[in-house]
């Protein structure tokens, strides 16, 4: 029943309209548009307003026909850089960009075939309960739309997030929770070719800091980076000052804790060693999420993906979503595979056979929110 044709012209329309982080306004301005015109409720909020995007999320509500429970559907506007005039491009079935930008599959095919979905239901007269969309800001780079998301414009209880590389039929019930944690470290100046014993090298605390640290894959659950590093100016001079920026992750709160005081406390003994002082701070960008594989949002996922040929099955990640956010503000959100293929790279592809199977899937669960 999903019109796979429109559904791909969609995508690769959406693809055109350029809206990198914080700079999604045209891209809502249209989806709301398109949802206006299909009947929706539709306003945004002011999210943008707190995080300096020229626009909010756009939030959506179809009024159902039939008895049910309220299901919301959820990706994000923004892409990562380099997304400015992408140009798709259709070979052996497979969307690419030219190569000189990102495709923008994350997260616009979850977009598309939500809308692909909702146009359907409308076109069809499908029964259907209540439907409520949110198209969110500044996904990369902090979850920061889905934070400042007004929830109280909101009545479902149960989220669909339509943001993930895996097949469909994937559902990601497991997500991390991620610290950032930033370092400045403060040493001595003092000219390298005359007198270097005088001076206290920031660049060299961090070197011993980073050099005595458990980094990257630390357990099945948890992981850790050096992402950034800051520090000096010319040569001739001993560096007294030194940033470094660093993440870690896990899906366990307590193994997460005792590997971000690892960190700070690498730094701070190097810091006593060498006679620099260090600033350390931990933030925490989101908390993880563990969902009941017996829960009736994944039973819901599951019987929505085999209705329609997928094999379902549950999987944690290590990536962070709006699920993480979702949860952690009250609802029960999981995260479903759409098939995007190596996100936040020129290579990035997707697969149109997924994208219909996104739709599909979609569609399914809207079935399944109907009392029977």
């Amino acid at each position: 029943m999903i019109n796979e044709q429109r559904l791909v012209d969609l995508f690769l329309s959406y693809v055109k309209i350029s809206s990198p982080t914080k700079q999604e306004g045209r891209f809502a301005a249209h989806l709301c548009k398109a949802l206006e015109e299909m009947g929706l409720e539709v306003s945004i909020d002011d999210a943008g307003e707190k995080v300096g995007s020229d626009t909010g999320n756009v939030i959506a509500r179809l009024k159902g026909n039939m008895p049910g429970e309220t299901i919301l559907f959820s990706s994000h506007m923004d892409t990562v850089s380099p997304s400015i005039d992408v140009k798709p491009v259709i070979r052996d079935g497979v969307i690419y960009s030219d190569g000189t930008t990102v495709l923008g599959g994350d997260d616009k095919a979850g977009i598309a075939a939500i809308m692909e979905a909702v146009k359907t239901i409308i076109d069809n007269n499908l029964p259907h309960a209540d439907i409520e969309i949110v198209f969110s800001i500044f996904e990369e780079g902090g979850l920061h739309g889905a934070k400042n998301l007004d929830i109280s414009m909101l009545k479902a209880k149960q989220v669909f997030v339509l943001d993930s590389s895996g097949e469909p039929g994937q559902i990601i019930v497991k997500g991390p929770a991620q610290d950032k944690l930033e370092f400045s470290i403060h040493g001595k100046p003092a000219h390298a070719g005359v007198v270097p014993e005088e001076g206290i090298s920031a660049i060299m605390v961090a070197s011993h800091a980073i050099s005595h640290m458990n980094l990257l894959r630390i357990d099945s659950e948890t992981t850790a980076n050096i992402g950034r590093i800051e520090g000096g100016s010319v040569t001739n001079i001993v560096p007294a000052e030194t940033t470094v920026i660093a993440e870690a992750r896990s899906l366990n709160n307590d193994k997460l804790k005792i590997q971000s005081d690892h960190m700070v406390a690498c730094f701070s003994d190097a810091a006593n060693k060498f006679g620099a002082t260090v600033e350390s701070k931990v933030t925490r960008m989101y908390s993880a999420f563990s969902i009941d594989e017996n829960s009736d949002i994944v039973i819901k996922a599951k019987t929505a993906c085999e209705t329609i040929g997928l094999t379902a099955s549950t999987i944690a990640t290590g990536g962070g979503s709006d699920t993480n956010i979702y949860n952690a503000r009250g609802m029960m959100a999981i995260n479903l595979g759409i098939g995007e293929k190596k996100a936040h790279t020129l290579e990035e592809h997707l697969h149109i056979k997924d994208l219909i199977a996104t739709s599909k899937l979609v569609l399914e669960l809207v079935k399944l929110s109907v009392t029977k």
